[in-house]
């Protein structure tokens, strides 16, 4: 999330990282700039426990950019939270990342060689450093010079003392948007905002423009809005996982509709895997939309058979006496009343490791339903992703273990059935012309990929 030319810029990046909250909520982190200083404030837990009025009152600024994280590279610690902040000889400088360098760890090693000393296992302190280093004189072009050398997922926010700068890597994997709020009565200058999902436009009364593009550095100053391509763009690699579950249904993700991609996945669905039911149900909240289209399409009713407790918190006790499928049932419990007697579709994003599929379809056929017939509105995870997405290594992949059919049998199901990678790929573009990265379900990586260099010591391959 990033805010230019606004009063209180670090209120709309707070509340910005709100509606981004789903996209990480391990940490979280503000940095705002006056014009001439750069103050930072960033902790461990949600946007609502961490930014208290007191903190917002320390950060205000006119400039800011904000982050929650979700770790896939680096430890879960405070150290790795994100906005970094550094003093260079290019002046203060802030850092916010979403993705994965896949060639973070050659590149730390190089730099250690030298003498370089890090504060974090991030990958992001990386570029940090990078940039640092460049023998380029400007900010921008040193930030041109680093981009140049890193590889993989990113997309990045920037703050200097007077400037927000947005990135986006060659292949265009991670998103980023941009959008403008009129300038209020008295002010001179529109607000140029920037965020992984508009759906952060829309609560901060933001409009929509367009799109970072991959390959592109967006730089907004005092003398307006620049850009320039620090790269020559390959082959497009959006991730398609974006669409299938990490954004929100009500954001534009690579510029299309994310509920509209869904909505598609659902009946594309129905067509490959039609099956005489009596209700269609999601397992909420992920696979309402596709379930939606599902029903749509198929002419079966939509029933919320399945109901989620959205408000656990970060911890909770569980008791002495074992219950079974207790963190399941913590989240979710089926409507009795709905589903006995019921020949049930169940209607869920993906299936990862298979145990909680196991328990829910196991909660289902306890409420008394008749049939549980399931339904992924993606094809089988066979890979692990390393641009950004926190899956399990190929050993915990229920999909490239074990054949559709013995993945049924250990759910417990009477049918199972994926849609579709043509089937997805037709869904999230509607014929136009774009293309995805689906590494995730094929295992064919559009960048070089070294395991070694990427996990950490002593993490599973």
């Amino acid at each position: 999330m990033a805010i230019h030319a606004h009063p209180e810029a670090e209120k709309l990046a707070y509340l910005g990282l709100h509606a981004l909250q789903h996209r990480g909520q391990e940490s979280a982190g503000i940095v705002s700039s006056n014009g001439e200083t750069l103050r930072s404030h960033r902790a461990m837990g949600l946007v609502a426990d961490i930014f208290t009025e007191e903190v917002l009152r320390s950060l205000h600024g006119i400039l800011s950019i904000g982050h929650t994280r979700y770790s896939t590279a680096g430890d879960s610690a405070l150290l790795n939270a994100q906005p970094i902040t550094v003093q260079s000889n290019k002046g203060a400088i802030a850092i916010a990342h979403n993705g994965n360098l896949v060639n973070a760890g050659s590149i730390r090693a190089r730099l250690e060689g030298q003498g370089s000393i890090f504060q974090t296992n991030s990958d992001t302190e990386v570029l940090v450093h990078l940039i640092a280093l460049s023998r380029e004189e400007t900010l921008p072009d040193a930030i041109a010079d680093a981009l140049r050398r890193a590889e993989g997922a990113f997309s990045l926010v920037m703050l200097s003392r007077d400037r927000v700068f947005a990135v986006r890597d060659p292949r265009g994997f991670r998103p980023l948007a941009m959008g403008r709020i009129p300038a209020a009565t008295g002010e001179k200058k529109d607000t140029i905002v920037f965020a992984s999902e508009t759906c952060a436009f829309d609560l901060l009364g933001a409009t929509y423009e367009r799109d970072v593009k991959p390959g592109e550095l967006v730089i907004v100053g005092p003398e307006g809005i620049s850009s320039r391509f620090y790269a020559p763009s390959p082959a497009i690699s959006s991730c398609i996982f974006e669409q299938v579950y990490f954004s929100r249904p009500d954001s534009l993700v690579f510029g299309r509709s994310v509920d509209q991609s869904r909505d598609n996945m659902g009946r594309q669905l129905a067509r490959e895997a039609p099956v005489d039911a009596d209700i269609v149900v999601p397992v909420p909240d992920s696979g309402n939309t596709a379930a939606i289209g599902y029903a749509a399409e198929s002419g079966i009713p939509f029933r919320l058979g399945l109901i989620r407790n959205h408000y656990i918190g970060r911890t909770f006790i569980e008791p002495q006496q074992s219950v079974r499928d207790f963190g399941v049932k913590l989240k979710l419990n089926a409507v009795r009343s709905m589903l006995e007697g019921k020949r049930v579709i169940l209607v869920d994003d993906s299936i990862v490791r298979g145990t909680t599929s196991r328990k829910i379809v196991r909660m289902i056929r306890n409420a008394g339903a008749k049939e549980v017939h399931m339904r992924i509105s993606c094809p089988p995870t066979i890979s692990p992703c390393f641009y950004g997405v926190d899956t399990p290594s190929k050993r915990e992949l229920i999909a490239a273990n074990k054949s559709v059919e013995e993945i049924r049998q250990f759910i417990g199901a009477d049918s199972l059935a994926y849609l579709s990678i043509e089937g997805l790929k037709k869904a999230c573009s509607d014929g136009e012309k774009t293309t995805y990265c689906t590494a995730c379900y094929t295992g064919n990586y559009p960048t070089k990929i070294d395991v070694d260099e990427i996990l950490p010591v002593g993490m599973e391959r």
